[in-house]
Order: structure tokens, then sequence, then C-alpha cells
């Protein structure tokens, strides 16, 4: 029997340094093995953003068809555009004891809850509107008008925080990540979990 991966969903507002605590924690040293789910998206890619490694990139007649396959997780319409989560990938890597972080909005989150009760939900909050603001002018990337209609969703999106199981405020980046990785590493070391991955050890521990 081997040991099953853990199913994370991390959600945020757009700017609250979701990517960055994602990121920081697959770079980490661990015994374990995580990764974070390619979600397949109709909208245009962002400078540096390579296909298959941040988003599947695919067209809007792709997207629909593979809603009629029944092939997501959960999808959901996101400013004008799709993004969904592969369901037989996510099945087929926690089967293989990947630990596997969702990086999705509120309502992805519901529907996989619905199909996984046993995920995990951990929701990231910036310190105040004021820095989430600044956080998001910094990019760079976005007009005044996607700014502003962004910092709307915020509120909308941070209401839901009281859905997930664990909470972390983006103040300061070292912190935030600390709390990160100490959820992720509780779960991975619960006596289950160890009891399988070490199942020789402590049995020639426990031999006569």
């Amino acid at each position: 029997m081997s040991q099953v991966g853990t199913l994370y969903i991390v959600s945020a507002p757009s700017g609250a340094g979701k990517s960055s605590l994602i990121k920081a924690l697959l770079a980490e040293k661990r015994s374990y093995e995580a990764q974070v789910s390619v979600s397949h998206t109709t909208r245009a890619p962002r400078p540096g953003e390579v296909d298959g490694e941040h988003y599947h990139f695919v067209s809007e007649a792709e997207f629909k068809q593979l809603i009629e396959e029944n092939a997501f997780f959960e999808w959901a319409e996101v400013f004008g555009n799709y993004y969904g989560t592969s369901r037989v990938t996510i099945e087929q890597s926690l089967a293989k004891g990947i630990d596997i972080l969702l990086d999705i909005d509120w309502q992805g989150a519901r529907q996989v809850r619905e199909v996984m009760p046993n995920a995990k939900g951990i929701f990231i909050l910036p310190p105040s509107r004021a820095e989430l603001e600044a956080r998001l002018n910094k990019r760079g990337q976005d007009s005044a008008e996607i700014i502003a209609k962004r910092m709307q969703e915020a509120q909308s999106e941070m209401s839901h925080y009281d859905e997930y199981d664990y909470l972390i405020v983006n103040d300061d980046f070292d912190i935030a990540m600390q709390e990160f990785s100490a959820i992720v590493l509780s779960l991975r070391s619960e006596q289950a979990k160890q009891a399988i991955k070490h199942r020789q050890t402590i049995k020639e521990l426990l031999c006569p």
C-alpha cells in the first residue's frame, strides 16, 4: 500500500502573494514530493508564461469540449476567461503519493470539495487593502481599469476565507512562508501517513 497524497486548495485575492508562496514551497528541500496543478485556461499567456508549465492555454472551443467530456474537477469563468482543473491528472498524482497544490478561487474550491471532501483549504490574505492595491500596481501588467475591477473582486473573494481550514496573512513573506510550509509538513507527518512511508523501518525496529 502506498501513501496517498494530500490535495490542497489554495485561494487568495489577486496580489496577495499566493503564487510566490507556492513557488517558494516547491523550491524547499523536503522528503516528500509536491507539485502545483497546471490548470487549463482560455486567457492569453502573460510575458514569461510557458504553455504546460504555468497553464495549459487552449481556445474557448477546446475548453468547452473538455467541459462536455467531464474532464474537469472544477471550472469557472473569471474576468471573461475560463479556467479549469484536470480530473485525471490530479487523481493519478495523488495515488502516487504526491501532494497537489490547487491554485483556484472560492467557487472552484466549493466544486472540488464536492468531489474530494478530504481536500485541505488554505486561504491567504493581504495585510491591508492599501497594500493589496500597491502590489497590483507594482506588477505593471494590468491597466488601471483592470486593477480597479480586481480590487472590487478581491473583497468578494476575501469574504469566503472562513470556508477554509487554514488562514495565512501575508504581511512578512518569510513568516507567511514558514506558516505555509508548517501546514503541509504537519499533515505529511500524520502517524498514519508516516507509518505507511516508513513501514519497513518500523517493522525492523519492532522485530523481537
